[in-house]
């Protein structure tokens, strides 16, 4: 997409970055566009058809999140969006990042919970035994990932290989500051009837002072699970409803082998996924 203004500089699974026409490369430019498109992405792959409108529905709701979390340092700039992408894009400070992605679980589901039946512990973490899928956790903890580049897969990493990639004073800052964060949002998301299980945060580094910056979304539908407290709490097969891309993981499930290309998604998937994006969104902000 040409945005007047701006140069496209690189394309991840979800969001596409540009900076201004007057810089030459992302390394040096202070501010970025971070725009989020409709594309879906699940087990490290993006997948077709996009979700129609996910990418303004991701915005809205980083952007709700970013305020609320306002104690905490963000990368957003106030500046206006450029109109060919209005209500799906940020004005952001470029940062120094820090390749973690800083995962934090309320409760044993995913991949913690494939995890837990072979070992009993999630990313090295021992947990108590006879947890069941879906528990909640004694305390929130911090699993970080690896976060690889484009076209190869995330790896959960243990804190103390977190330690080895960014150093002891990192690894703590980010964990601590992570915790922290899903605390104050899970607080916020009870408030509401909602349970936030899990999600991520991403972090980098403010070139001018150094300080520990949250970045690129914050608790999406993208980047978390959250499920619906009643429903959890009246039991059963439904108790882990998500309010998040569960849907197209689930279907990928039944129907891909996890080799080759992805199949495309049925309307009917990308429909409900749509639909409960939307009512996430009405839940926390209204």
């Amino acid at each position: 997409m040409t945005i007047p203004g701006w140069r496209h500089v690189y394309s991840g699974k979800v969001r596409d970055l540009y900076i201004p026409e007057s810089e030459s490369k992302l390394e040096s430019s202070p501010t970025m566009l971070l725009v989020a498109s409709d594309r879906v992405s699940a087990f490290d792959h993006v997948l077709s058809p996009g979700i129609p409108g996910k990418g303004e529905l991701l915005t809205r709701l980083s952007l709700w999140w970013f305020n609320q979390l306002a104690e905490f340092p963000n990368h957003l700039l106030a500046a206006e969006t450029p109109a060919e992408v209005a209500g799906r894009a940020m004005v952001v400070q470029t940062l120094d990042m820090i390749p973690v992605e800083c995962v934090v679980r309320g409760y044993l589901v995913g991949s913690g919970w494939v995890e837990y039946q072979d070992s009993g512990t999630v990313c090295g973490i021992a947990l108590p035994a006879g947890l069941s899928n879906g528990d909640r956790l004694p305390e929130p903890i911090f699993t970080p990932a690896y976060k690889a580049p484009l076209g190869e897969h995330d790896e959960n990493i243990s804190f103390d290989q977190t330690v080895e990639l960014v150093g002891e004073d990192t690894a703590k800052e980010l964990r601590d500051t992570s915790l922290a964060m899903f605390r104050r949002a899970s607080a916020i998301a009870e408030s509401k009837g909602l349970i936030l299980a899990d999600t991520k945060f991403e972090f980098g580094r403010d070139r001018d002072t150094g300080f520990l910056t949250l970045c690129d979304e914050v608790l999406t539908s993208d980047s978390s699970r959250y499920w619906d407290a009643a429903t959890y709490a009246a039991g059963g097969s439904s108790r882990l409803h998500s309010f998040d891309k569960q849907i197209v993981r689930d279907w990928l499930v039944a129907n891909w082998d996890k080799t080759g290309t992805p199949p495309e998604l049925p309307a009917a998937i990308v429909e409900q996924t749509a639909d409960r994006y939307r009512e996430l969104i009405s839940r926390l902000t209204e």
